[in-house]
């Protein structure tokens, strides 16, 4: 039985979308970037929010470097211009209409990184270390790292990380952005989980908002930002957020996510 590159399971309105290659340390190449676009868009089908992680001792080491290598001595056929296929998958999930959030834990290196910077909220375990080795492997990144990596975590650090190898760890990665929760070594698939819960109680028209809106100022102008977002607030809304307008006021609303260190 030939086994699954990418699983899915569906937990109420959350999917689990997983990277299924640990002996190759979930290194990412064609087949499981097809195997990833069928599950996003299964997920974009069946949930509301969409949990992001990977099976084994590793979220991902990146990209097969035996289909790099294939790549670099022509041994893949020439083919059309299209756009490339990671930039695709992973702007289905970076602006796609559910809210994604990535688990990480051991190697989140070269093509994992990217692919983890496309979630819109990023946990990870004590375990976990984050790189960017292109550099040292006369390769450059190519899976939309260039401009989603360098916008977390800015010019100097995205430079230093391929200029010299530099690995960061969970909390360095924290310092720098590219990840907002650290957890004990084992818990980031929980505690992702519990954040998706969180982010699924939302309404599904205000979650499609922060992921498509919000992108979308921070790429336009001061005037084209305020204008984007005047447009967004003057749409028409759903039911339901009078409903909740209106449970808030009337004290009926649930209360907000205690601080760290609350009960």
């Amino acid at each position: 039985m030939t086994q699954e590159l990418v699983t899915y399971r569906l937990e109420g309105n959350i999917a689990l979308v997983g990277l299924n290659r640990p002996e190759k340390r979930n290194a990412i190449n064609e087949p499981v970037i097809n195997a990833l676009r069928e599950a996003i868009a299964r997920a974009h089908e069946e949930a509301d929010v969409a949990v992001l992680h990977g099976h084994g001792p590793n979220f991902s080491a990146g990209l097969d470097l035996n289909e790099a290598l294939a790549r670099a001595t022509n041994q893949v056929p020439p083919r059309k211009r299209r756009r490339h296929s990671w930039h695709e998958v992973f702007d289905q999930i970076a602006r796609g209409p559910i809210p994604w959030i990535a688990a990480l834990h051991g190697a989140v290196v070269g093509g994992g990184l990217e692919l983890a910077t496309a979630a819109h909220i990023r946990v990870c375990d004590r375990t976990a270390f984050f790189g960017l080795p292109e550099g040292q492997r006369g390769i450059f990144v190519g899976g939309g790292g260039s401009v989603r990596i360098q916008r977390v975590v800015g010019f100097t650090v995205m430079a230093d990380m391929m200029l010299t190898g530099r690995l960061l760890n969970a909390d360095e990665a924290e310092r720098v952005h590219i990840v907002r929760y650290v957890v004990p070594e084992g818990e980031a698939l929980n505690k992702a989980m519990e954040l998706a819960a969180r982010v699924a109680s939302n309404t599904p028209d205000t979650n499609w908002r922060i992921i498509n809106v919000l992108p979308r100022v921070a790429d336009a102008s001061h005037d084209d930002g305020l204008f984007i977002e005047y447009l967004s607030s003057s749409m028409q809304r759903p039911p339901e957020a009078a409903e909740r307008l209106r449970a808030f006021l009337e004290g009926r609303a649930r209360p907000l996510a205690p601080k760290p260190g609350q009960a």
